[in-house]
C-alpha cells in the first residue's frame, strides 16, 4: 500500500490542480507542495527498514500473458533516487512560487511538473522492466511539455522537440534493449533478470541488449553524441532547469546504468564502451562551459561533464567505483540544484544571465552571493564541501583504471577534467559575485525574499553538511545503495574530508592550480577558442532532421493524393489480393454440415435486401432516397438478428441505424441537392468488378464457414460463467463490461478520439477552401429551408423524458436482460438529435449543459477508475464485483460495479454523438454567417 501510495499521489495531484485550475496561484502552489510533501513522508517513513534490509514490494497482475505486470519496490537505490526526486521536488515547488510571475498558468506548470515526478518515481521504483518502459516514455512527454511551457517562444518550442525527438528515438532503443534481455534471461521481472547474469552475458544478444540500452540511456542523460539536446532545454522555466538537471529527467540514464549494472557490467564491451563515452563526455562539457557567457548554459554543460564523470565510474566496474558514483549523485543533486536556483534569481532580479554584464553581485546580493559561491565550491570540489570528497573517490578510482593498455590515460584524462571543472566553477563564483560592479548595465538588483532564498539555501547547506558530516548524513544511503547496485554485501566506507597525502590529493590539488592559471589568464585562452573551427552539434541535427522531413514530404507527396476513391481503391484491391492469394493456396472448401430450409419470411426479407442494396446503387446521387435504402438494409439486419435469437444486436442496430441516419440527414443539410458526377463509366466499371470480387469471396467464405460442424470455444465458458462470475445473465453485456472490459475501454478510448477527430475537421469546415465550396453550393443550390413544425417540435419535447426514461431502464436492466451502457447511449442520443431536427441547431445548442469533451473525457476516467478501484482489493485491473442488498421500499437488488464501467461507455457515446452534433450546428451557424455577409 506504501508503494502505490508513492506512485498514486503525484498523478492524484495533477488532476487536482486540473480541477482547481481556476484556484489562486497560491491554491495551486499548496496543493502541489502536500502532494509532494506527502509522498515525501510516506518514503521516509520506510528509510530505517529499507537500511535495515527490509525490501517492500507490491505485484498486481496487469497483463501477465506479455510479462507486464504493475510490480514496485522499495530497495536502496531506489530509495535514494525517490528521495531525491520528491525532497528536491518540493523545493522546486516552493521555489516556483516566487519565481513565476504573476499571471502564469500555474496551474499547468505544476501539473506538468507533478506529472513529471510522478513518472520519475515509477522509473525510480518499478520491478519489472516493461511497466519502467511505460514511465520512462511518460518522463519524455512530461519533459517535453515542462521544456516547451513558455509556448509563445521559438526556442522553448524547438528545445522541447529536440529533447523530445532525442529522447523519444533512445527511447525506441531502449525498448528493443529491454524485450531482448527479457527474452534473454528468461522473465521481465527485474530482481530475476539481476540474478541470471551468466545467463545474459552468455546470450548472444547480449551485445544487442547492451548497445541497444546503452543508446536508450545516453541518450536520456545527454551522452555524446546525444548530449546537445540539454543545452536547448535551457528555454524551460529555471525550477524546470533545476528539477531536470538535479534528480530528474538527465539522472534516469544514470539511475538505469546502475539498475542493471550487475547484469551488464563486467564485460569488456561494457567497459569498452561506457568509460571512454563517459570520460568524453565529462570532459568536452566542462570545456564548452567553461567558455559560455549565460549563465545556465554554462550549467547545462556543467551538467552533460557531472553525467559523464558517473558514466565514467560505472562503467569502471568496480564496487568501489560504484560507490563513489552513488554518493556524487547525492553531492551533484544538491549543488546542481542550487546553483540553477541561483541562476533563476540572478535573472529574476538583474533581468540578465549574461555573465558579461554581471559583477560585483556580493556587494549588493550578500546572501544570494554566499549560497553561489557555496554551491560552485561544491560543484569545483574544493573542501570542505562533499564535492571534494565525491571528486577525490573518482580520482582515486581512476589510478586503477587502464583504458587500452595505458595505466596512466585514465588518470590524467580525469585529473583535466577535475581541472576544467574547477575552472568552469570558480569563474561561475568568481566572476559573477567579485570584481568591478557593471553599474547601468543591468537593473539595480538586491536579495530577494525567503521564498526565493529558502530552497537553495537548504541545498547549500547540505551540500556543506555531505562534507562536514558525510558519514552521519550518507554514510549508510550510500553504503547501502552501493550493495543494491553491486549484489554485493555492504561496502565498508569512510567517507571524509582528509585520507592523508595520496596521489588522488595530489590530482586534485595540481587540478585546483592549473584551473587558477587559466582563470587567470582567461582572456587569451577565451580568444584563442574563438579562432578555433567548431562543429555546431544543434545545427548538425536541424539539416538532419530537415533533410529528412524534406525526403518524408516527397514521399508523402507520391503516396498521400487528395482522393478518397483512390484511397479506398487500394485498400479493397490489396484486402481481395490477400484473400485470393490465401484461398489459392491453402484452399477454401464448404463443409459437410446440412443446411436447413429458409422460410418464406426469411426469403422476401433477403429479396428485400438485395433489392436495396441495388437502389443504394442506382440512386447514389438522389442523396435522400439513397438513405431511405439504407435505412432498409439496417432495418432487414436488424430483423435477421432477431430471427437468429440475438435481441441485444437487434437493439444495437436499430439504434445505431436511428442514429446513423439522424446524423446523415443533417449532415445532408449542408450538401447540395443534385451532386456532380465524379467517377466515369470505366472507373465504375472497375470499382463494381472490384466490388464484386469482394463480396463474392466474402459470400463462400461465409458459406464455408457456417457449413462446417461447429467448434466449441470460449463462448461456452462465458456462457457457464456468466452469472456466478459477472453477476448477470445477459452473456452478451457481461462479456462487454467484465471479461473483456479492458477491449471495451479500448473501444471507448478510440471512439472518444473519433469524436475530436471530427471536431477537428469540422472546426474549420466554413474557413479555406472548404468554406468556399460551402458557400458555393449554397450559392447556386440552395438549402432546404430550416423549418420547424409546431406538432413535430411540441410531440419530440414531450417524448425528451420519455425518452430518456427508456434509455435509463435500458441501461439498469441491461446486465440481466437485452441493453446495456451502449444501446442506453444510443437512445440518449436519439433524443437529443429528435431536439436538434425538431426545434433547430440554435434552439438546442443553446440549451446544452454539458460540453461533449468534458462528457468523452469524463466517460474515459469513470472507466479507468472504475478499472483502478479493483486494484485498491488486490484484484487485476477492471475486476469486477457485485452483490444483493436490501433496500427499503425497494426490496432485494443487486448492484455491480460493471454499472460504473458501464456509465463510462454512455458518457463517451452519448458524447461523441453530440460532437458530431454540435460541430454540425456550427457549420451551419458559421455557412449562414458568411452567407450573409457575402449577401451584405
Amino acid at each position: 500500500m506504501v508503494l502505490l501510495t508513492l506512485i498514486v499521489l503525484p498523478f492524484a495531484t495533477v488532476i487536482l490542480l486540473m480541477l482547481a485550475r481556476h484556484a489562486s496561484r497560491s491554491a495551486h502552489m499548496l496543493i502541489a507542495a502536500i502532494g509532494s510533501a506527502g509522498g515525501l513522508a510516506v518514503l521516509l517513513s520506510q528509510v530505517s527498514a529499507v537500511l535495515s534490509g527490509q525490501i517492500p514490494a507490491v505485484t498486481i497482475a496487469w497483463l501477465p500473458a506479455l510479462g507486464l505486470n504493475f510490480s514496485l519496490w522499495l530497495d536502496p537505490l531506489a530509495l535514494l533516487f525517490a528521495g531525491l526526486i520528491l525532497a528536491i521536488g518540493l523545493l522546486v515547488i516552493i521555489y516556483a512560487q516566487g519565481y513565476l510571475a504573476k499571471g502564469e498558468p500555474t496551474a499547468r506548470f505544476l501539473s506538468f511538473l507533478m506529472l513529471f515526478q510522478g513518472a520519475m518515481v515509477g522509473i525510480a521504483l518499478s520491478s519489472n522492466v516493461l511497466l519502467m518502459l511505460v514511465f520512462w516514455e511518460l518522463t519524455s512527454l512530461a519533459s517535453f511539455l515542462l521544456i516547451g511551457f513558455w509556448r509563445d517562444r521559438a526556442d522553448a518550442r524547438q528545445g522541447a522537440r529536440m529533447a523530445l525527438t532525442i529522447t523519444g528515438g533512445g527511447g525506441l532503443a531502449l525498448i528493443a534493449g529491454m524485450i531482448l534481455l527479457g527474452k534473454a534471461a528468461g522473465s521481465y521481472d527485474l530482481a530475476t533478470i539481476l540474478s541470471r547474469v551468466e545467463l545474459v552475458q552468455a546470450s548472444a544478444f547480449y551485445p544487442a541488449i547492451l548497445i541497444l540500452i546503452l543508446v536508450g540511456a545516453f541518450t536520456k542523460s545527454a551522452q555524446f553524441p546525444f548530449h546537445f539536446w540539454l543545452p536547448h532545454a535551457m528555454a524551460a522555466p529555471t525550477p524546470v532547469s533545476a528539477y531536470l538537471h538535479s534528480a530528474t529527467m538527465v539522472k534516469a540514464g544514470v539511475f538505469l546504468l546502475a539498475r542493471l549494472w550487475p547484469v551488464l557490467a563486467g564485460s569488456d564491451l561494457w567497459f569498452a564502451i561506457v568509460v571512454p563515452i563517459g570520460l568524453i563526455t565529462m570532459l568536452f562539457g566542462a570545456g564548452v562551459a567553461l567558455f559560455r557567457f549565460d549563465l545556465k548554459a554554462i550549467l547545462a554543460y556543467s551538467t552533460i561533464s557531472q553525467l559523464g564523470l558517473m558514466v565514467m565510474l560505472l562503467g569502471f566496474g568496480t564496487g568501489a567505483a560504484v560507490t563513489a558514483a552513488i554518493f556524487h549523485i547525492l553531492n551533484h543533486a544538491a549543488f546542481k540544484a542550487a546553483l540553477f536556483m541561483h541562476a533563476g534569481i540572478i535573472d529574476h532580479e538583474t533581468g540578465t544571465r549574461d555573465i558579461r554584464r554581471l559583477s560585483g553581485l556580493a556587494a549588493v546580493m550578500p546572501l544570494t552571493a554566499t549560497l553561489g559561491v557555496l554551491a560552485a565550491a561544491a560543484m569545483a570540489g574544493l573542501p570542505p564541501l562533499g564535492g571534494f570528497i565525491s571528486k577525490e573517490m573518482m580520482l582515486e578510482e581512476s589510478v586503477h583504471t587502464t583504458l587500452a593498455g595505458q595505466g596512466l590515460l585514465v588518470p590524467v584524462l580525469a585529473t583535466i577534467g577535475a581541472m576544467l571543472s574547477a575552472a568552469y566553477s570558480l569563474r561561475y563564483g568568481i566572476a559573477l559575485h567579485f570584481g568591478k560592479r557593471y553599474a547601468g548595465k543591468v537593473a539595480a538588483p538586491h536579495d530577494p525574499g525567503a521564498i526565493l532564498l529558502g530552497p537553495p539555501a537548504i541545498l547549500g547547506a547540505l551540500a556543506l553538511a555531505l562534507g562536514l558530516l558525510p558519514m552521519m548524513l550518507a554514510g549508510p544511503l550510500v553504503a547501502a545503495a552501493s550493495a543494491a547496485v553491486t549484489r554485493a554485501a555492504k561496502p565498508e566506507l569512510h567517507l571524509a574530508l582528509w585520507h592523508g597525502i595520496n596521489p588522488a590529493l595530489v590530482m586534485s590539488l595540481g587540478a585546483v592550480a592549473i584551473a587558477l592559471v587559466v582563470l587567470s589568464r582567461y582572456s587569451a585562452f577565451a580568444r584563442a577558442v574563438a579562432r578555433l573551427p567548431s562543429l555546431d552539434a544543434k545545427r548538425l541535427f536541424d539539416r538532419i532532421m530537415a533533410a529528412s522531413v524534406e525526403r518524408l514530404r516527397h514521399l508523402s507527396s507520391i503516396i498521400h493524393v487528395a482522393s478518397l476513391q483512390r484511397y479506398l481503391l487500394v485498400l479493397f484491391v490489396v484486402a481481395v489480393a490477400l484473400c485470393v492469394d490465401a484461398a489459392w493456396r491453402f484452399g477454401i472448401s464448404a463443409g459437410a454440415r446440412p443446411s436447413t430450409s429458409a422460410s418464406p419470411a426469411a426469403i422476401v426479407a433477403w429479396a428485400a435486401l438485395i433489392m436495396a442494396t441495388v437502389a443504394v446503387l442506382v440512386t447514389d446521387r438522389q442523396r435522400y432516397l439513397a438513405l431511405i435504402f439504407i435505412s432498409v438494409i439496417g432495418l432487414i439486419m436488424a430483423l435477421a438478428f432477431i430471427h437468429l435469437s440475438a435481441p441485444d444486436l437487434a437493439l444495437t442496430q436499430i439504434a445505431v441505424e436511428v442514429v446513423t441516419i439522424l446524423l446523415m440527414l443533417l449532415a445532408l443539410h449542408l450538401l447540395p441537392g443534385n451532386p456532380p458526377r465524379f467517377s466515369s463509366l470505366s472507373r465504375r466499371v472497375r470499382d463494381g468488378t472490384i466490388a464484386a470480387v469482394g463480396g463474392i469471396g466474402t459470400g463462400w467464405l461465409a458459406w464455408a464457414i457456417m457449413t462446417r460442424a461447429a467448434r466449441e470455444g470460449i463462448s461456452r465458458f462465458h456462457w457457464e460463467n456468466s452469472y456466478s462470475g459477472g453477476g448477470g445473465t445477459n452473456v452478451v453485456n457481461v462479456t462487454l463490461v467484465d471479461f473483456r472490459a479492458f477491449d471495451t475501454m479500448g473501444e471507448i478510448t478510440v471512439l472518444g478520439i473519433a469524436g475530436l477527430a471530427i471536431f477537428a475537421l469540422l472546426e474549420p469546415a466554413a474557413h479555406g477552401i472548404a468554406g468556399r465550396r460551402l458557400r458555393e453550393w449554397r450559392s447556386r443550390d440552395r438549402f432546404s429551408p430550416e423549418r420547424h413544425p409546431v406538432m413535430f417540435v411540441m410531440a419530440t419535447r414531450l417524448l425528451l423524458p420519455l425518452a430518456l426514461l427508456v434509455g435509463l431502464y435500458i441501461f439498469l436492466r441491461g446486465h440481466n436482460q437485452p441493453g446495456g451502457g451502449f444501446i442506453a447511449a444510443l437512445v440518449f442520443s436519439i433524443a437529443i438529435l429528435l431536439q436538434y431536427l425538431a426545434s433547430g441547431f440554435d434552439w438546442t445548442d443553446a440549451r446544452r449543459r454539458i460540453g461533449e469533451h468534458q462528457l468523452i473525457g469524463s466517460g474515459v476516467l469513470i472507466a479507468v477508475a472504475t478499472g483502478l478501484g479493483s486494484l485498491l482489493f488486490g484484484a487485476p485491473f477492471l475486476t469486477s464485483s457485485f452483490g444483493h442488498f436490501h433496500l427499503p421500499l425497494i426490496g432485494e437488488l443487486e448492484l455491480a460495479t460493471a454499472t460504473l464501467f458501464d456509465l463510462g461507455v454512455v458518457c463517451v457515446v452519448v458524447g461523441a454523438v453530440t460532437m458530431a452534433l454540435a460541430q454540425l450546428a456550427h457549420v451551419a451557424q458559421r455557412a449562414a454567417k458568411h452567407d450573409g455577409n457575402d449577401a451584405a
